[in-house]
């Protein structure tokens, strides 16, 4: 079988019609995603790996659930997409501050200290995001402000809170689905400081 005969089929529109249904400009945010070479909304996104010491190690996590399917549910960092024109760093910062009211600093981040390229289904639609996650450990002990989720956001996210890691590790050993998978392991290693390497994470749903 030649390269081109492993490749899709796409349709006319250019998607790939059996991972990405016709009318998925309704599920997702067309101005986020745009179809990629392989026919699956794309997008680049940036996250913030946030921890604290006290009272106790902890990480900040939303969890979430698919629009379709509130069965379907999963616990991640605060980020999202990079606007255009915006660096993964500015873009993170952003999300940030949107999703939880903690504002920081550039020099507030550090890393990048995981790239991840993730395909996964989200409303129906099987999807393509690069991301990259910085590491910050917020001064802030205030309460979370959700004032900035979107109308969507409110939809399909359940909560926003610290997690303290032994909670983390009971929960995922429960059957708790953490992207990336490995986030309760590195949120330990994070803990004491970044070791400088990058690490790069491809996970495929």
């Amino acid at each position: 079988m030649s390269a081109g005969e492993d490749r899709p089929r796409l349709a006319p529109d250019g998607r790939d019609p059996a991972q990405v249904p016709e009318n998925w400009t309704e599920l997702l945010d067309p101005t986020e995603w745009r179809l990629n070479a392989e026919g699956l909304p794309a997008r680049r996104a940036a996250r913030v790996v946030a921890l604290r010491h006290s009272p106790r190690p902890e990480i900040l996590l939303v969890v979430g659930h698919d629009f379709t399917d509130a069965a379907h549910s999963w616990a991640f960092t605060p980020g999202g997409g990079i606007l255009d024109g915006e660096d993964a760093r500015t873009g993170a910062r952003r999300e940030l501050a949107e999703e939880t009211g903690i504002v920081l600093e550039d020099a507030d981040l550090v890393g990048p200290v995981v790239r991840r390229s993730s395909r996964f289904m989200f409303n129906l639609v099987t999807c393509r995001q690069e991301e990259e996650m910085f590491l910050a450990y917020p001064a802030a002990s205030g309460p979370i402000d959700r004032s900035g989720w979107t109308d969507l956001e409110r939809e399909v996210l359940d909560s926003l809170r610290w997690w303290g890691l032994d909670e983390l590790d009971a929960a995922v050993e429960a059957g708790m689905t953490v992207y990336p998978h490995v986030l309760p392991r590195l949120a330990r290693e994070l803990l004491a400081g970044w070791d400088g390497a990058t690490r790069y994470i491809n996970e495929e749903d």
